[in-house]
Order: structure tokens, then C-alpha cells, then sequence
């Protein structure tokens, strides 16, 4: 989730690239760098946010023709730092990038051992070495820049400038978003990865799809494919900046609701191997001694804590024990040298979560995070951590950061089963399949949002819910009714259904709503049941199943699945639409409810 732009003109280079950059901001901001090409190349990198690159920028001066690349940066490989911000350079190439090359590890293997030298932790600076290598069995830059992008396996949108070609901009796209706008009239061309950079500069946009690269010089484009040249098809810019980082959705909620199939992507790429789970952010030795890991969170971590330790224990297992941030410190826990205390935040600066860590520090326990910020104070702290990937989100109600903490989580229980030998091959092939799965188990499709959208009119009113599921369905229960609380002011609670009878049953007439969640691959007639037990009490129940259900007032169905974790994910879409949709028909500001924050950083 970075933002590039770029600028080929007679401009101010500088200005439109910063001014662009600024617009993208929010699409990441542990770095920013901008190249500028006249006669000679300018690079201008710096830490932190764009203020920090304007400074640095600040007696740079541009004139007439230029040539110019832009980048703002959500670290992925590497930390933020000067030598791993955008754009990356060889000996005449420059380039910046958006997404992941899976595998640059083979690549930079073989690119040293050819000689050549590398200056970034990134995945990114293979990519300007590759080129230059190219260049060498080529006899045109583009004849080099084709043989690049055919040995690149993951997700990019990349634009490549060249010293000898300093009226040129290169570009490809693959998974990752990419624009470019033209100003036929002063022979000006424009590179985004959104819109909002665009907006006043041209009327009219080329939405590259994936597979797509060429070049621009001048007014000219020149667009391929795989089949040869294409016609390159404009279309209209929307007039509005806020409009165009929301990309067409109505909140940001939604919009990150959408996009986690994306990301979670992102999180798998690089990790997910043919045969087993590979982090290269630790050692294997970091589990050497330890007999028990402790998850400690808070709020939505916390429901990703509670759902992964049905994970470690079942499929890793390995000894597992969950813990609340805020109540950690205070209950004088018994903390032992064979214990890996694992934080987990989105941001990565969660008051009780960051003094837990710290308190597990002093007591010498090993540590790990895993956070969606990188350079954030619990990823400091930590011996080692795992980022998420799932990019900045601005809604205040967390969506992908679930998401992706939960796949990061699934991957380290496998990881830990089969380094343990607790997993057999055929075991974890499963479980990599599932995980290769679950990115399209989260597109939202047009029927499943337009069913909730009319369910949702029914549920505005009554004296509040119960969230209902069993196994690891039941911390899913947890997520979802937090996500109504907090966007919708409803009181809602989440149960494991077996315990509906223990007491909170009592509450059970019309006026209360069930949503209860009835996985067909995990404890199916006997979640079955105690949704029946609410029913016969009059409860409103709406049923998430792929099953039928005769005996619910409402009925949300799911596709059928072979592994209870892709009915996890999509039953997660379905509880986080929903919300989303009853807080909206309420006329609430979904992203930014009240009372709450989105880093929480007091106790």
C-alpha cells in the first residue's frame, strides 16, 4: 500500500511530483524520495513523513524539460530507512515501486553473483539491477525492460526511468493500481497509483489492468500486452480529491472492506511457499527452548489472539495462552523462559499491549510482534517482528488489519507445527492450500452486498444482539459484535453458542437479533442446535451458513467450503458488511465513530 507518481514535462517537476505525493500520503509514510532526471539525475530520500522529503527538496530547483518519479512508502522488506526508500538507482536506472516480487531472493542470489552490489534491504532494487543486466543481451532499453518484467513473479506497478532516455518513462502493472494521465496539448504525461494526484491535471485517465506496461514520451503512449500493442482507452476523472482516495466507495470502511482480498494477498506473497512457510524476518532458532507462546492484544487484536489460538493448538499444536493488554501487568503473571510472548497491534502503539511487551522484556522472555506498522514503538521493542501488509487504514473500526493478523497468525501456527514435526507433508499442504485460497474467498460480489443491504433496514431497532458461533467461530462472534458497537451504538455481544443456555438465553424475545454463524466444517449440528434453543424462544435470528436453515426469520447464505478457515474469512466479510450497512442506514459516520480513536495510546 504505497503511493508512486510520476512526470515527464516542461513543469515544475518538483512541485507536481511533492504536490502528488501529498495526495497519497495516506497510502503510506514511513518514507518518501523523489528522482528528477535533466541532465543529470537529482534523488532526494528522507525517513518519516513528506514533510521531511520537502525539506531536504527545499533549494532544488527545476527548469524547462524534465523527467521525474515519486514514491511514499508502507515498508515491506526492510525498515524505514534512507537506503531502503524509493526510488532505488543503478549505475543509469532509477525506479520506484508498488507491491511485492516474490521472488527476489533467487533474483539479487544471482544478480551478486554476476557482481553487482546492493545498497537496500528491498525487493525493489533488484528490479533496476535486473534492468541493467538485461540491457547487456538487448539492443534497445525496452527489449530490456521486457526480459525484466517477464522474471518478475508477484505484484508490482513500477515506473523506470534511464540516463540515455531522459524523454521517457517506462511503466508496467501487475496487481498492484496504476493511472496515467495525458495533456496532449503540452505534451505533459502523468503517473499516479490513485486518482486524488491527477485531479487538475488532466481531464481524462488510462486505468491500467493488469499485465499491461509500455512507455510515454512526449504526448505519446505506447501500451502492450501480452497479445503485442493495444489501444489505449481513456476514461473520465472523477472532480473530487476525497471522492478519488475513496476510489468510488462511501467510506474508507468500505472501501478496505474490499479491498482485503488485496492485501491479505500482499501478506501471503514471499511467505507461502510450494511446501511449507517461510519468514525470513526470524530465525527458526527463536523457538528453540520455548514450550508455550503468550498472545497479548487488545480490542480487535485480541479477537485475532483468541481465534489464532484454536489455530496453534489444533493445527500447530503447541501450547497456547491468550492475554488482554490492559490486564496483563496487573494480574502478577508467572512469566517463564520457555514462554515467546507475542505482541499484536495495528498500529503498533497500544499503550497495555506496548507496557506488556516491555514487562516481558524486562522478565527475559523472547519477544515477537506482529504489527501493521513498521518502525512503530512495539516493533522497536520487540527481538523480532512480522509485518501485516495490509496497508494504512483510515477507517476507525479495523477491517483488513483483522484480516491480515489472522493470516499472519494461520501461517505462524503452521510454521510452528511442522518446525515442532508436529505437522506431517500432507498436513501442511493442506493447510498452504487453504491459505492460496483465501484471498478470493474475500471478494465481495454484487449479490452478497446488495442481500445485506436490504437486510440491514430490518435490524436498526430492538434492545440489542447476540453474536453466536462455536470453535473458532466463536471469537469471529466476539469481532462482529464489536464491529456493530462501535459504528452503530447497538448494544451487541458475542457468545459461544453452547453457553446461550448458561444464562444470557434469558434475554431471548423478538427484540432481541441473533447472528449466528453455522459453519457446515466444524461443529454443524451441534451449533445447529443452540441456535434452535434462541429460535424457540422467539429470538430474531439471522443465519450465516452455506446450509439452509428453515427455522431463521433472515438468511445470509455462504459459499460451500472444505476447510472451516475459508468459511472464517467469508463469514468475517459477511459480519463486517453487515455493520457496515446497519450504521450506515442509522446515518452514522462509520469512519469515525465516536468516542473512539484509531491508535489507542493512553491506558
Amino acid at each position: 500500500m504505497c503511493g508512486i507518481v510520476g512526470y515527464l514535462g516542461r513543469e515544475n517537476c518538483k512541485d507536481i511530483l511533492l504536490d502528488g505525493l501529498k495526495e497519497l500520503e495516506y497510502r503510506g509514510y514511513d518514507s518518501a524520495g523523489v528522482t528528477i532526471l535533466q541532465e543529470e539525475f537529482a534523488n532526494f530520500r528522507s525517513v518519516g513523513k513528506l514533510d521531511g522529503l520537502v525539506n531536504k527538496m527545499e533549494d532544488f530547483q527545476v527548469e524547462g524539460f524534465s523527467t521525474g518519479i515519486g514514491h511514499t512508502r508502507w515498508a515491506t522488506h526492510g525498515k524505514p530507512t534512507e537506503d531502503n526508500a524509493h526510488p532505488h538507482y543503478g549505475s543509469f536506472t532509477h525506479i520506484v515501486h508498488n507491491g511485492i516480487i516474490e521472488n527476489y531472493i533467487e533474483i539479487k542470489r544471482e544478480l551478486l553473483q554476476k557482481g553487482y552490489s546492493f545498497t537496500s534491504q528491498t525487493d525493489t532494487e533488484v528490479i533496476v539491477h535486473l534492468f541493467e543486466e538485461k540491457l547487456k543481451s538487448s539492443e534497445t532499453n525496452f527489449e530490456a525492460f521486457q526480459k525484466t518484467i517477464s522474471e518478475l513473479d508477484g505484484a508490482y506497478a513500477l515506473l523506470l526511468i534511464t540516463k540515455d532516455e531522459p524523454h521517457r518513462i517506462y511503466f508496467a502493472k501487475e496487481g498492484s493500481p496504476l493511472i496515467l494521465g495525458t495533456d496532449f496539448e503540452n505534451g505533459e504525461q502523468f503517473f499516479a497509483s490513485s486518482d486524488a494526484p491527477l485531479i487538475g491535471k488532466v481531464k481524462s485517465v488510462i486505468y491500467f489492468v493488469d499485465g499491461e506496461f509500455g512507455f510515454v514520451e512526449g504526448e505519446r503512449v505506447t501500451l502492450y500486452n501480452s497479445t503485442g500493442e493495444i489501444e489505449k482507452i481513456y476514461s473520465q476523472l472523477p472532480k473530487d480529491r476525497e471522492v478519488a482516495q475513496k476510489e468510488g466507495f462511501r467510506y474508507f470502511m468500505e472501501k478496505e472492506i474490499y479491498e482485503q482480498f488485496q492485501v491479505v494477498s500482499d501478506t501471503l506473497m514471499g511467505r507461502v511457499l510450494d511446501s511449507k512457510i517461510d519468514f525470513d524476518e526470524f530465525p527458526p532458532e527463536l523457538f528453540d527452548g520455548i514450550n508455550e507462546i503468550k498472545l497479548c492484544a487488545c480490542g480487535t487484536s485480541y479477537h485475532t489472539a483468541l481465534a489464532s489460538s484454536y489455530l496453534f493448538e489444533r493445527v500447530g499444536k503447541f501450547r497456547v495462552s491468550v492475554e488482554f493488554g490492559s490486564e496483563f501487568r496487573y494480574k502478577n503473571p508467572l512469566l517463564t523462559k520457555d514462554t515467546l510472548f507475542v505482541a499484536i497491534s495495528q498500529s503498533g502503539e497500544t499503550a497495555d499491549t506496548l507496557a506488556s511487551l516491555k514487562m516481558a522484556k524486562n522478565s527475559g522472555l523472547r519477544t515477537l510482534a506482529i504489527c501493521n506498522v513498521d518502525n512503530s514503538s512495539i516493533v522497536r521493542l520487540a527481538d523480532h517482528s512480522l509485518l501485516t501488509r495490509a496497508g494504512i487504514e483510515k477507517g476507525v473500526a479495523s477491517t483488513k488489519a483483522f484480516a491480515t493478523q489472522m493470516v499472519v497468525l494461520y501461517m505462524l501456527s503452521i510454521y510452528v507445527g511442522k518446525l515442532r514435526g508436529n505437522l506431517n507433508v500432507d498436513e501442511v499442504l493442506k493447510e498452504i492450500q487453504t491459505l492460496r485460497e483465501i484471498p478470493n474467498t474475500l471478494q465481495v460480489t454484487d449479490d452478497l452486498h446488495e442481500k445485506i443491504k436490504r437486510l440491514s433496514k430490518r435490524y436498526l431497532h430492538g434492545h440489542g444482539f447476540f453474536f453466536i458461533g462455536r470453535d473458532i467461530f466463536y471469537p469471529l462472534a466476539l469481532e462482529g459484535a464489536l464491529k456493530l458497537k462501535e459504528i452503530s451504538y447497538l448494544h451487541a455481544e458475542g457468545y459461544p453458542a453452547g453457553e446461550m443456555k448458561h444464562g444470557p438465553i434469558a434475554l431471548a424475545d423478538p427484540e432481541l437479533f441473533t447472528i449466528a454463524l453455522l459453519p457446515k466444517t466444524i461443529l454443524y449440528e451441534k451449533t445447529k442446535s443452540n441456535i434452535e434453543e434462541l429460535g424457540a424462544r422467539d429470538s430474531t435470528i439471522c443465519v450465516i451458513s452455506p446450509e439452509n436453515f428453515d427455522l431463521a426469520d433472515d438468511f445470509i447464505r455462504t459459499k460451500p467450503h472444505n476447510h472451516y478457515m475459508l468459511e472464517f474469512f467469508e463469514m468475517m466479510l459477511v459480519v463486517q458488511l453487515l455493520s457496515m450497512e446497519v450504521a450506515i442506514r442509522l446515518q452514522n459516520d462509520v469512519d469515525m465513530p465516536r468516542n473512539l480513536a484509531k491508535s489507542v495510546t493512553v491506558e
